[in-house]
C-alpha cells in the first residue's frame, strides 16, 4: 500500500496535511445505488396498504378493549358487594309497598323530592334524593318499595320518615323498585 493510500484511512482524516499538493485522486464510485421512480412508488404503497391495515386492527382493538372495559365495569358494579350479612340481619328490615299521593321539590335543593307515601296502616312523608331522575308529577300514584324502619331523619328541615328503594344502573340512572302488578298498600316485602 503507498504512503498516500495510508494517509486516506480513517484515523488520519482530521491531519492537515491529507491530501499533498497535485495528488491524484481516484476514480470516483458510487456510495448508493439508483433508486428508480417506481421502486420508490412500491415502497410508498407498501407503507400506505400497510397503515390502513394497522389502523384498522388498532380499531377493532379499540372496540375490544371498550367492550372488555364496558363489560369489566358491569361485573365491577356487580361484583363489589357489601360484606356478607346473615339472615337475622336482613330480617330486621321492614319492607313495605306503598303508593306515592303527593311529590313535590324541595326548595333549595337540587337532589330532594319530598313524598307523600301511602303505606295503608299510615300516611308517612318521605324525602328522596331521585329529583333528578323523576319529575314529582311522573311520581303520583305509583307504588313503591319503602324501608318503613328507618329511624326518621331531618333533611332540609323535613323529616323523613323512611326511604324508598330505586336501582342504580351503571350510567347512575335511578330506577324505582316497585311490584311487578298492583299490591296492596302495607303489604310485606320479603
Amino acid at each position: 500500500m503507498k504512503v498516500v493510500d495510508k494517509m486516506l484511512e480513517w484515523e488520519n482524516g482530521g491531519s492537515l496535511k491529507l491530501l499533498s499538493v497535485g495528488y491524484s485522486l481516484r476514480a470516483p464510485e458510487l456510495l448508493f445505488r439508483k433508486i428508480e421512480d417506481a421502486e420508490v412508488q412500491y415502497q410508498i404503497d407498501k407503507l400506505k396498504t400497510g397503515l390502513e391495515k394497522s389502523k384498522m386492527e388498532q380499531q377493532q382493538a379499540s372496540n375490544q378493549q371498550t367492550a372488555a372495559g364496558n363489560e369489566s365495569e358491569a361485573k365491577s358494579q356487580t361484583t363489589n358487594l357489601k360484606s356478607e350479612i346473615v339472615y337475622d340481619d336482613f330480617d330486621k328490615l321492614d319492607l313495605r309497598i306503598g303508593t306515592i299521593i303527593t311529590a313535590e321539590k324541595v326548595q333549595k335543593a337540587d337532589k330532594l323530592l319530598k313524598l307523600e307515601v301511602n303505606l295503608g296502616f299510615e300516611k308517612r312523608t318521605i324525602v328522596s334524593g331521585i329529583a333528578q331522575h323523576f319529575l314529582p308529577e311522573e311520581l303520583i300514584n305509583k307504588q313503591v318499595i319503602v324501608v318503613a324502619n328507618l329511624a326518621p331523619r331531618k333533611m332540609r328541615g323535613i323529616e323523613s320518615q323512611g326511604m324508598i328503594l330505586t336501582a342504580e344502573e351503571p350510567g347512575g340512572k335511578l330506577i324505582l323498585v316497585n311490584p311487578d302488578s298492583l299490591a296492596q298498600n302495607g303489604s310485606n316485602v320479603k
